[in-house]
């Protein structure tokens, strides 16, 4: 018994080298999806005979039977579906002409991912069908196959799209990700404020003075860095009252405090005052040209205003200017600042009213873009005294650059400490040309005391305060802000 056997990558190639070779009198004995392609088994149609059971087998025939047409046996592709079996029945009937037989398309059995990476593609973009086998091949219908010539292949349940498959592999190892790195966020911040405690234990161990002084500072409202630099200005045998001082000491030589007017008032140019809203920037102004006009004259100066947006704000610009004899120019954009500038540069001084507006708002950097196109404008930023160290900070950053002079101190008498906007000065080193207390104008507009200052920004908290530090609390804060 000569059985052959093909392999291709589809069963219409493996069947059409099985004609080709044994004709289409051959048998099928089994065929299967196999890593790679199909595999079909075949026999001759001479060698039937040899088949065990067969008639041929057990005893010779007298004479030649004649040839019996085959019964297919159901084999099933991806490509397309054809019956070839061993046997058949008597024709029943006359043949029926033969007709092209197209079969809807039907998954493949897919055994391995390989395999359903290479038919994929092909098997959702088109349909299959049996255009090459004679007449004789394709049967007028299909008979079931009898079990001891064809193996039932088994049933593979399809596997999920290759791509999402990776999809999801993906997401599940960014989520991994995500929570390893919150664990070792907390295992570091956990490792942090134990290092934090041990060298605060160290610190009030060797050099107690210099641990309350931190305390202190921390209190007040100064932020851990700049606190641990000016606690290294205190020896480590220093008595509380000389940590105070050295303390002291430090903070006034980082403090940038300009002493007279001739800075501004007396050198004169173009100055924009700006800052987030409500800082008090229009009645700065006014109060800087009363002090400009009981100086050098109403005639050496002019007063002009971008905020175009807020209600009134003109208006009270306007009013301020009558008051004091100054003209009051209203512009819209760059190129009318330029013009009203050109215009303006014979006086002896030019404020410039800016417009309020968040530090995180993008226009600022438009605004700032405006100002240092229109010519040599320099700016000062007012620092609300009563806000936070950190929204401070903030507010520096977005309006840092190399116009800006420098800055000025608003509501100092409703800040109950003056060190945070102390702290955010001297960090950013930061000139303070004026300190401003109230509504009066000019009244309450003064240059800055640095006594004054000093003394508001160091006042130690009462006992019954809720701010006042106890025990560790000054190590935790200080490992909360990367100590």
């Amino acid at each position: 018994m000569n059985v052959k056997r093909y392999f291709a990558p589809s069963a219409r190639e493996a069947l059409r080298a099985l004609k080709a070779e044994l004709g289409a009198d051959a048998i099928v004995l089994s065929n299967r999806a196999v890593e790679g392609g199909v595999e079909i088994l075949a026999l001759p149609a001479d060698d039937v005979g040899a088949l065990p059971g067969s008639p041929r087998a057990a005893a010779p025939a007298p004479q030649a039977a004649p040839r019996v047409a085959a019964r297919p046996a159901v084999v099933e592709d991806d490509d397309f579906q054809v019956s070839l079996s061993g046997r058949a029945p008597a024709p029943q009937a006359a043949p029926r002409k033969p007709t092209k037989v197209i079969r809807p398309f039907n998954p493949p059995r897919m055994e391995t991912p390989d395999y359903v990476m290479r038919t994929r593609a092909a098997s959702l973009s088109e349909e299959y069908a049996i255009d090459d086998w004679d007449a004789g091949d394709v049967p007028a219908r299909p008979v079931a196959p009898e079990p001891a010539l064809q193996q039932p292949a088994p049933q593979v349940k399809p596997a999920a799209p290759v791509r999402e498959v990776e999809d999801e592999r993906i997401r599940s190892l960014q989520e991994a990700n995500v929570q390893l790195m919150k664990e070792m966020a907390g295992i570091r911040g956990m490792i942090e404020r134990q290092l934090a405690g041990f060298a605060w234990g160290e610190t009030r161990r060797r050099a107690p003075a210099r641990a309350d002084i931190v305390g202190e500072l921390l209190e007040a409202g100064f932020s851990g860095v700049l606190a641990r630099r000016l606690a290294e200005a205190v020896d480590e045998e220093a008595s509380p009252e000389d940590a105070r001082a050295a303390v002291k000491s430090a903070l006034a030589r980082g403090l940038r405090a300009v002493a007279s007017d001739a800075d501004i008032i007396d050198r004169g140019g173009v100055y924009a005052l700006v800052g987030p809203t409500g800082v008090g920037k229009t009645t700065t102004t006014a109060k800087l040209a009363a002090r400009c006009v009981v100086r050098h004259g109403a005639e050496r100066l002019a007063l002009i205003t971008t905020d175009g947006y807020r209600i009134g704000a003109q208006e009270q610009l306007r009013i301020y200017g009558r008051i004091l004899g100054v003209p009051v120019f209203s512009v819209r954009d760059a190129a009318d600042l330029r013009q009203t500038l050109a215009e303006l540069r014979n006086k002896h001084m030019v404020l410039i009213d800016t417009m309020g507006m968040s530090q995180r708002d993008k226009m600022v950097a438009e605004q700032a873009a405006m100002l240092t196109g229109a010519g040599d404008v320099r700016r000062l930023l007012l620092l609300n005294s009563t806000c936070r160290g950190d929204t401070l900070a903030d507010v520096v950053r977005a309006y840092k650059g190399p116009d800006l002079a420098g800055c000025v101190l608003t509501k100092v008498d409703e800040a109950a400490s003056l060190a945070p906007a102390l702290d955010v000065a001297v960090r950013n080193e930061l000139d303070v040309f004026y300190v401003a207390n109230g509504q009066r104008v000019p009244e309450d507009l003064h240059l800055p005391n640095r006594a004054y200052l000093l003394h508001r920004a160091l006042r130690e908290q009462a006992a019954e305060s809720p701010w006042k530090l106890q025990g560790d609390e000054a190590a935790l804060m200080l490992a909360a802000g990367g100590a």
